[in-house]
């Protein structure tokens, strides 16, 4: 079995964006707390962050794993309830080849909205061109 190590060293905790947010916090819990995105790909989208400066969620502990995907349902909630959304796509990219540009752990709650894309299906499989088929 592979050590438990991020591929990439996070930034220090002062050149970090998200140990220094200063924005509206949307909900709250004891490892973990949630803004908007600053820069949404649909109206609502959400961040949930763990407090402990970590790079991905691989290194985050059980219990804030935990505390931050309980939090997505309560984001979910408040989400449904300001802007009347029912649907979502929830995700997380764990490094540079997956995206990953911010080096402190987060986990993205995306509300979709009816016609926001043409054909939705396959939803998440989209992130590989043609993938979305099956």
């Amino acid at each position: 079995m592979l050590p438990d190590t991020p591929s990439v060293q996070p930034p220090e905790i002062g050149q970090c964006i998200f140990c220094h947010l200063n924005r509206e916090i949307i909900a709250e819990a004891r490892l973990s707390l949630a803004v908007f995105d600053s820069f949404p790909v649909s109206k609502g989208h959400a961040l949930v962050i763990p407090r402990r400066h970590v790079a991905t969620i691989w290194d985050m502990t059980d219990d804030e794993y935990a505390d931050a995907f309980l939090l997505v349902r309560t984001v979910k909630d408040v989400l449904r309830t300001r802007f009347g959304v029912d649907a979502f796509n929830v995700g997380v990219n764990c490094g540079e080849v997956a995206g990953q540009s911010v080096w402190h752990a987060h986990i993205h709650v995306i509300p979709r909205y009816p016609g926001d894309i043409p054909n939705p299906k396959g939803g998440v499989r989209n992130i590989i061109p043609g993938k979305d088929r099956y």
